[in-house]
């Protein structure tokens, strides 16, 4: 390996470890979260209003089919959050990374708000297209167990009390039942199902015209955007009760609070 090639490899590494700093994690996100809150706001609203306002009816399901800009974000986001969180759960066993477990922890109701979201406006679209609010469809059934999943790691987050071994029993549960998410994508291939395929794909060229899927493209957007900013928030204030004791979080705090910074309040971490 050459000199460049080690010194990028160096920086990636430095920048991964960065990433376990409450204290730079907190600055970082504190750039960020304003420009995720602009862009989910813009995204979502330009999706929304172009979708159920100006785009065609669908030739076969009529006006029906637009609860899709809101139905296709939600589903995609809730499998790509737990995802998320599987990833996390290997970082915080893999490296001890404590971040990792506050991402894992503040994700998983914003997880299952987005499953619970997608469950409900698949009933909605589900009665005028199927005649019935649910039927148990490989699809929707492995979208229930996902919800499950959700509520499980929640539920064990609060259960353990102490801290690392809730963190390492959540970081299990998380990676057991990432395997629920290629069911969830591939039950419509693998077994006999009402639901219809992918509606939409980041790989495969869209199957709509152009006036239905770009505001599609922007709500999708918009909604991973939108989980950003509400995870960022969620895990800058997970961070603030966790190192509450920390020097920097002191002088956090003094500064909001309009008074000045103390010279120092212990070691930084």
């Amino acid at each position: 390996m050459n000199t460049s090639a080690k010194a990028k490899g160096g920086m990636s590494w430095a920048w991964f470890h960065k990433l376990g700093s409450p204290k730079w994690f907190y600055g970082i996100s504190g750039r960020l979260l304003p420009w995720l809150s602009i862009a989910a706001a813009l995204l979502i609203g330009i999706g929304v209003v172009w979708g159920l306002a100006f785009a065609p009816p669908d030739y076969q399901q009529g006006n029906s089919f637009r609860i899709i800009y809101i139905h296709v974000p939600a589903a995609m986001l809730a499998q790509s959050c737990y995802v998320m969180m599987a990833v996390c759960g290997v970082v915080g066993l893999v490296w001890k990374m404590k971040m990792a477990d506050v991402a894992l922890q503040c994700a998983a109701p914003v997880g299952a708000w987005m499953t619970a979201l997608a469950l409900v406006t698949g009933a909605i679209w589900g009665k005028p297209t199927w005649g019935s609010w649910w039927v148990w469809d490989a699809r929707l059934t492995s979208m229930l167990i996902l919800l499950f999943l959700y509520f499980g790691l929640i539920a064990l987050g609060n259960a353990i009390t102490n801290r690392d071994s809730a963190a390492k029993a959540c970081a299990v549960l998380a990676i057991v039942g990432v395997i629920n998410i290629p069911i969830i994508k591939y039950s419509v291939e693998w077994w006999s199902t009402l639901h219809q395929g992918a509606t939409f794909s980041l790989t495969e060229k869209p199957a709509m015209p152009a006036e239905m899927w770009l505001p599609l493209l922007f709500t999708v957007l918009g909604f991973y955007s939108f989980f950003g900013a509400v995870l960022l928030m969620r895990m800058r204030l997970e961070v603030l009760k966790r190192e509450a004791r920390a020097g920097w979080v002191k002088d956090e705090l003094m500064k909001h609070s309009g008074r000045p910074a103390s010279p120092r309040h212990g070691a930084e971490r």
